[in-house]
């Protein structure tokens, strides 16, 4: 483990592969403890998706792929029994979580690799989901440093920039989406502050984008989710950057609970409202965010922190886990490939045509 905690330090990821063990930082347990498990079953990796021990679109796709390669290693070595058993793991992880779509994007390129390396047998798929896995893993990160690239030219030197949930290294491979854009313009010379959203419920930015900024001495501050509009009111924001867990083909994003609102204000008070995602998080196969199906949690998130209760016993709760931001109050969306502005339908398509070339 030491060798993988060396890793961590230098690439800032919360997830590694470990020799047909999946390692995941505990992000439940961030910033007061950082705790490494492991899982080597479809069983455990859903479970750790669904109880959020790890969160983010791209983070899920990797987790995903590593969790097919995984559970692989322990199915029987007969060729009609191991066929059963990796759709049943295929199916147990990508039903984990429904609005991420990262997460059957990574199933399905398993899948793939399944159906082109079969032929040569049990033992090659094992080898080649493993591949595939690392591939996932090590694409996210350059594209997610791709992204900081691109999108760090669009924030100006000396901003104050407000992000909401976390949308950084630790929701990723590596390096971030939103928080890559941000951490782009810091290694472009840029002097960046960042103003996070706790993002109640979970409260991913008081917790997990001030704990990695604050790792990286970037200059981060974090506020109550209501007081946005106030700072923007008082030209304190400068721009806004989120992520998104899925990207309608329209341009339609869907994000945490809250970012629509955040979107609003924005448009409000003229302030840049960009999102980061790769072109992963874009799926063409819905036409608007009205489509993106969206996740309703546990009760218990609203009503408790930690051990505390919060809320009466008795009183209904709504823990909606995402809203979707419709096309028209996005200023750019940033991919690895290049930006869609305005994002509309041709802007998100054209962006398919464009070719990721590794540094």
């Amino acid at each position: 483990m030491s060798d993988k905690k060396q890793l961590w330090r230098q690439v800032l990821s919360p997830i590694y592969w470990d020799d047909g063990r999946v390692l995941m930082l505990d992000q439940r347990l961030l910033p007061v403890q950082e705790v490494w498990n492991s899982y080597e079953t479809a069983e455990q990796v859903a479970e750790a998706i669904q109880t959020m021990v790890i969160r983010g679109a791209p983070a899920i796709g990797c987790a995903a792929a590593m969790g097919v390669a995984a559970a692989a290693r322990g199915l029987p070595d007969d060729e009609a029994a191991f066929r059963a058993g990796f759709e049943r793991v295929c199916d147990h992880i990508a039903a984990a979580r429904p609005t991420a779509v990262n997460l059957s994007w990574a199933v399905q390129r398993q899948r793939r690799v399944f159906g082109d390396s079969i032929a040569r047998g049990v033992a090659a798929v094992r080898q080649a989901l493993e591949a595939e896995a690392l591939e996932v893993w090590h694409e996210d990160i350059d594209f997610c440093r791709a992204m900081g690239r691109i999108g760090g030219e669009l924030i100006p030197d000396g901003a104050t920039v407000l992000t909401h949930c976390n949308a950084g290294a630790l929701a990723t491979g590596g390096y971030g989406t939103a928080l890559g854009v941000i951490r782009g313009a810091v290694e472009a010379g840029k002097h960046i502050r960042v103003l996070a959203d706790e993002t109640r419920p979970f409260l991913q930015g008081a917790r997990l984008t001030a704990w990695e900024l604050h790792h990286d001495h970037i200059d981060v501050t974090v506020i109550c989710d209501n007081m946005a509009g106030a700072l923007m009111q008082k030209h304190a924001v400068d721009c806004v950057v989120v992520g998104s867990d899925r990207i309608a083909a329209n341009g339609d994003v869907a994000n945490k609970i809250g970012t629509y609102s955040v979107a609003v204000l924005a448009r409000r008070h003229d302030v840049p409202f960009y999102v980061a995602a790769p072109r992963s998080t874009i799926d063409l196969h819905i036409a608007h965010g009205d489509q993106i199906p969206i996740e309703e949690r546990p009760a218990r998130e609203v009503t408790h922190v930690g051990q505390t209760q919060l809320v009466p016993q008795g009183v209904p709760v709504r823990n909606i886990a995402f809203d979707v931001t419709p096309h028209e109050l996005v200023t750019a969306i940033i991919t690895e490939v290049g930006i869609a502005r305005p994002p509309d339908e041709s802007t998100v398509r054209a962006l398919f045509d464009l070719e990721f070339k590794r540094p």
